[in-house]
């Protein structure tokens, strides 16, 4: 669009809508800069975006307040500090009986009742987001005193300290008051240089630095560590072959284990403010079961884990720390699947009665779609005379390149539920990097930005687009193209399609076997994302929805060769051979264009380690196209008859576990 005509056309906008010029304008710079006109303002009318500028005195803010506006107005210069006449009055009151903001009009601008702190920046983001209709009462309550995140810092992606502040403006702003970060070996240990070697392992300098940003906010940031298990990246260095039982989990009974999280604790105590710390000791499926075993024979699981955990318990005393772990060892000890979630799991009760009682328990639980459940293994939880903290999950994982809304919502909205009918106090939301952090993080804000909606629940009934306005006003991004581009996820698991090796098709051919007419219903559902997707198609910031649609384009791509090449091969027709023989060679060149958008998305958000990783997987990845067509030239000279990978198929669908290993090579990765 030429530049003359996107200004008329902006400013013909901010007319009829009456929006305020200067934040509107900060709005398109700051949402969209690589482009003539941001594609959310254009749209903002149908998502009725209103922004508006606010004033707030610093002498009638309470001190709390003050240093949380202060933070927040670097990034949301619609919210100032100022003299009337720079917008409406904000005024504040803190009512400690409230469960959430109460948002009033007066005649000069608003008042925000609240009761604690995030309540208060909640009803801030209300009003930055235009959710507050004039003339009316906007009120939320909330049955939760914590709600948190925790983000995954541990599989490749390392957030940077400025990501990870933008992040928490944007928390505060939804309401949130806690955040963890999940580092296992992510984090620099004094005199342990090959823990979290090569990692981008945060210095202290930076986690004090995160820590001083989240405490002005009034967030909670609580160190979520390992102290036994998850610790293979560590591991494998030499210098801990002595605090090695198997390949990821720590020695129990070995003085120098102990040693180790002795250090771990030290600088968990001297970089956060918060004194609770999460000390995981999660999935330890084999402990011990290796050194362990062949040094002092077999001893019950739950022995050497009420041992450890008596041991680990007493460091974090002598630092001043109160511990909290995952709750699933208890339960999976006590059936022999090791099944967290097996309804016949008995805990025996001596093993009750070893609990330490200042030592919180976290129930994870990322799968269940029903409220019964929850409802029952809260139960649980407190049957173990323990009041659980509830950690639910905003998907990231599990082969998905942006956060998929399907899989969260209907697993997150009856968790919520349960929570709230049971009373729990506690609740956060996990973000998990399995297999790679490929995810696009940032598209997670929109998970969160919908678990927060429904932990805070309107005393009336809310617009049908208020999510929308939210999101749009605080994340800066449009929300339906979120929800558009994970739709594409729901009916097909787009990292196996993207690892998937040409030759081999493990993937594909599986997903065919299931039903024939598969991958051609997935091209007409992608092919309907990608028109709708095209407003945002050149997006790069603050969301990189480009990078989303670039891969969402390669994978339509993808599909549309396999489908040409299965009925090619079959019939061995030269001509079409030929052509997918080209097409090959094209997939290298489309394949390099998604390596650099991934680039791109990585280095806004991330620290560079890592990235090496994906670019190793994408690097294989054009080699094996390059082979494929290398081979089809080769059918087609006739120097071969067949394709042997290509010829080789199941009778019956497998289940695939969805990692890039399960469908890039047939054996040896």
């Amino acid at each position: 669009m030429d530049q003359p005509i996107a200004d008329a056309l902006f400013l013909e906008f901010v007319e009829k809508t009456g929006l305020d010029l200067r934040m509107t304008l900060f709005y398109r710079r700051v949402c969209c800069p690589e482009t003539d006109v941001n594609p959310l303002i254009l749209d903002a009318e149908r998502m009725h975006v209103h922004l508006h500028s606010f004033h707030w005195s610093r002498d009638a803010a309470p001190h709390p307040l003050t240093a949380a506006l202060d933070a927040l107005s670097v990034a949301y210069p619609a919210l100032h500090a100022g003299s009337p006449g720079t917008g409406a009055k904000l005024s504040f009151e803190c009512r400690p009986d409230r469960r959430g903001p109460r948002i009033a009009a007066e005649p000069d601008g608003y008042i925000i009742q609240y009761g604690a702190l995030n309540h208060a920046l909640r009803g801030v983001g209300a009003l930055l987001s235009g959710v507050v209709m004039p003339g009316t009462v906007h009120e939320e309550t909330t049955s939760f005193t914590q709600l948190g995140v925790m983000i995954d810092c541990s599989r490749n992606a390392v957030m940077t300290v400025d990501h990870l502040k933008r992040w928490l403006n944007q928390l505060a702003l939804l309401g949130y008051n806690q955040c963890m970060l999940y580092t296992e070996d992510t984090y620099e240990l004094p005199g342990e240089p090959c823990f979290g070697y090569l990692r981008g392992r945060y210095t202290a300098a930076e986690l004090k630095a995160v820590d001083d940003h989240a405490a002005a906010l009034g967030i909670e940031l609580v160190g979520c560590i390992q102290t036994l298990g998850h610790l293979e990246q560590a591991l494998k260095w030499s210098p801990y072959q002595k605090v090695k039982d198997t390949a990821r989990v720590l020695l129990v009974d070995e003085e120098r284990t102990y040693a180790l999280i002795d250090k771990m604790m030290a600088q968990c105590a001297a970089v956060f403010r918060s004194r609770r710390v999460h000390i995981g000791m999660d999935e330890t499926h084999d402990l011990g079961r290796g050194a362990f075993l062949d040094r002092f024979g077999y001893t019950r699981g739950y022995d050497l884990f009420q041992r450890h955990l008596a041991r680990v318990r007493e460091v974090c005393r002598a630092h001043g720390l109160q511990p909290m772990i995952w709750s699933d060892m208890y339960f999976r000890m006590g059936n022999a699947r090791q099944n967290y979630y097996l309804p016949e799991t008995v805990i025996p009760d001596d093993v009750k009665a070893g609990i330490p009682d200042d030592v919180q328990l976290v129930y994870w639980d990322y799968y269940h779609d029903n409220e019964a459940f929850y409802s029952d293994w809260i139960e649980r939880h407190r049957d173990l005379d323990h009041e659980p903290i509830m950690a639910s999950g905003v998907w990231t994982w599990g082969g998905h390149f942006g956060y998929a809304h399907h899989q969260t919502k209907k697993t997150l909205l009856p968790c919520i539920a349960a929570c709230r009918n049971a009373d729990v106090k506690e609740l956060f939301f996990t973000l998990w990097g399995d297999d790679g952090a490929y995810c696009e993080f940032d598209t997670a804000l929109a998970g969160l930005a919908l678990a927060a909606e429904y932990a805070y629940e309107p005393t009336q009934p809310s617009a049908a687009d208020t999510l929308d306005r939210r999101f749009a006003a605080i994340c800066g991004a449009d929300y339906q193209a979120v929800l558009t581009a994970a739709q594409t996820q729901k009916s097909c698991n787009p990292a196996l399609l993207f690892w998937d090796d040409p030759l081999l098709g493990i993937y594909w051919k599986n997903e065919a076997l299931r039903s024939p007419d598969h991958w051609t219903s997935v091209l007409a559902q992608y092919d309907q994302a990608l028109a709708e997707l095209e407003p945002v198609r050149s997006v790069t910031q603050p969301i990189d929805m480009a990078h989303w649609y670039t891969v969402i384009e390669y994978l339509w791509k993808l599909i549309r060769f396999r489908l040409d090449l299965d009925v090619a091969y079959a019939a061995r027709d030269t001509q079409a051979l030929q052509q997918c023989a080209a097409a090959a060679q094209q997939m290298v060149q489309r394949l390099e264009i998604c390596n650099q958008t991934f680039r791109r998305q990585w280095y806004r958000r991330n620290k560079p380690n890592g990235f090496e990783t994906i670019q190793h997987r994408i690097g294989a990845r054009k080699q094996r196209w390059a082979e494929l067509a290398q081979r089809l030239e080769e059918l087609i000279d006739k120097r071969i008859d067949r394709i042997p990978e290509l010829d080789e198929r199941l009778d019956e669908p497998i289940s695939l576990n969805p990692r890039w290993h399960t469908v890039a090579t047939s054996g040896i990765g």
